[in-house]
């Protein structure tokens, strides 16, 4: 599992340096490579944990994107999400470096590198929490799949989509892209619709759904939605 994990963490950090360095025409970009840093060794370690801690949650999430259990939905939303991100990866690299659209200052920069680390982190607590945490939408039946409300589930019903907000905006800023943040909306809706829509087939197939649909009022921002 180690070694599929140290593969699979390689080749997705080269495909994210390729997206960004390609598009940027250069190397010589600060803010991309500590992006890279990040989520290559985080996400390392957090794998490294789960191997210990949690075998069968580490191979949930080296799953493929398209699985055949899987929503029949979530296999058309999964696709158009992953292209729009790597759209969004581009389209900051071109913005910041090949066409030099963008001047966010280095003080913000630096504030902007908090935000995924801060999704890695509440990643973490979901999966310290969640064993069940697919990267697509399904219920483990087979493995005695149960609602989960402790830990960061006692505020939002879906942290880990609210870790994923932290890596929306953080992540323009980090690497100096203004018009990177100000696309960041559309993810973050197009996030927000596969919330609804597994929530309701989380209501229809996983017991207890719906009583913790109630108790926790909130799907992703406390105080607000």
């Amino acid at each position: 599992m180690v070694p599929r994990l140290i593969i699979q963490t390689v080749l997705w950090i080269a495909a994210m340096a390729a997206i960004l360095f390609i598009p940027a025409g250069t190397v010589r970009w600060p803010g991309a490579w500590i992006f890279l840093a990040e989520m290559g060794v985080g996400g390392l370690v957090i794998g490294l944990w789960l191997a210990k801690h949690d075998p069968s949650l580490l191979a949930e999430r080296l799953s493929p994107p398209l699985q055949q259990r899987q929503a029949a939905w979530d296999k058309l939303l999964m696709p158009a999400i992953l292209v729009l991100w790597c759209a969004w990866m581009g389209f900051m690299a071109l913005d910041t470096m090949r066409y030099r659209l963008s001047r966010v200052p280095v003080w913000l920069q630096y504030i902007g590198a908090l935000g995924p680390l801060a999704s890695l982190y509440l990643g973490y607590l979901v999966f310290r929490e969640n064993t069940y945490a697919a990267p697509v939408v399904k219920v483990q039946k087979e493995r005695g799949q149960r609602v989960i409300s402790s830990g960061p589930y006692r505020y939002v019903r879906h942290p880990m989509y609210a870790g994923a907000i932290l890596f929306f905006l953080g992540t323009p800023l980090l690497l100096g892209s203004w018009y990177g943040l100000a696309a960041t909306p559309i993810l973050i809706i197009l996030l927000a619709v596969r919330v609804v829509i597994e929530e309701k087939t989380l209501g229809e197939e996983l017991e207890g759904y719906g009583e913790y649909r109630n108790r926790v009022r909130y799907r992703l921002i406390p105080g607000i939605w």
